[in-house]
């Protein structure tokens, strides 16, 4: 897939907010994704949450962000394309944590329950967003590199993205994955808003350079959140700023979101302008 260097992405769905893809503007001159969030492999059929090594359910807001809606706003915007995040921070308020029995048996239910999904919902692409780990740096990455692998080889998807986040645990599960399979995968959207509410330009810029050098030859795409109180460089104190200093040196990959589902409420005016951006 080419890949240029005016994607933008947003996380949709996990708040159940009642955002729909058709309230978020979108700019024909960029590439953009929609991330459904998110596909979790637990289930709460029992009422308390329980994970299912590998058998992934949806737990996105599906009322608003149907399979007819999907297609719906492909068909609109040919720019448009609809991937899902797996895993995210928490099921019912429980850490969503990534437990596989085996590997084998893992990849074999995640590309069995997630090829169903995906063909179901019209999806592009998947992200990959676990936060808790009860399996080792080498487990997680053979059983997401392994799951990428064959969904792209099977045709079910044409992208992937990763979404780690400047924590020790994170970083050495996701770089153990990077450093294995990053042959397939296309984009790290790297949680950039993690990092400390009083970030400035210049260390923004520090962070950028920091992960481009750890995800080597990466497409890591800039990112804020939207919500109140969020950390990180806010749209408000520079990110856009530094974003045209990155674009300036040839720098940007992109911008993600996190996400929609906050961003209604300001009527999503910083992905407006992320995406004016991008397309100038």
């Amino acid at each position: 897939m080419g890949v240029k260097a005016n994607l933008f992405a947003d996380y949709i769905g996990a708040l159940f907010k009642g955002v729909k893809f058709s309230d978020v503007p979108i700019n024909p001159a960029v590439e953009f994704h929609f991330i459904l969030a998110f596909a979790i492999d637990y289930t709460t059929e029992s009422g308390s949450p329980v994970p299912t090594d590998g058998n992934f359910n949806i737990f996105w807001d599906t009322g608003n962000l149907s399979p007819e809606a999907v297609q719906a706003i492909k068909a609109q915007h040919t720019n448009v394309k609809v991937a899902l995040s797996l895993g995210g921070d928490s099921v019912d308020s429980q850490p969503a944590e990534f437990k596989p029995s085996s590997v084998s048996s893992w990849v074999d239910n995640a590309v069995s329950s997630l090829s169903k999904i995906i063909e179901e919902y019209h999806l592009d692409g998947i992200d990959i967003d676990y936060e808790h780990f009860q399996a080792n740096n080498d487990t997680f990455a053979e059983c997401i590199g392994q799951l990428i692998t064959r969904l792209k080889q099977s045709n079910a998807i044409s992208f992937a993205s990763i979404a780690p986040y400047d924590d020790q645990e994170v970083q050495s599960h996701y770089l153990a994955l990077w450093n294995k399979y990053e042959h397939v995968i296309d984009y790290v959207n790297f949680q950039f808003y993690a990092y400390d509410s009083s970030t400035t330009i210049s260390q923004f810029i520090g962070y950028y350079n920091t992960q481009a050098s750890q995800y080597s030859g990466g497409k890591v795409l800039v990112s804020f959140s939207s919500a109140t109180g969020a950390g990180g460089l806010l749209p408000e104190n520079g990110f856009f700023e530094a974003c045209r200093m990155l674009k300036q040196n040839g720098e940007l990959k992109g911008i993600f979101v996190w996400c929609a589902d906050w961003s209604k409420a300001n009527g999503f005016k910083y992905e407006i302008e992320s995406q004016d951006l991008l397309a100038s």
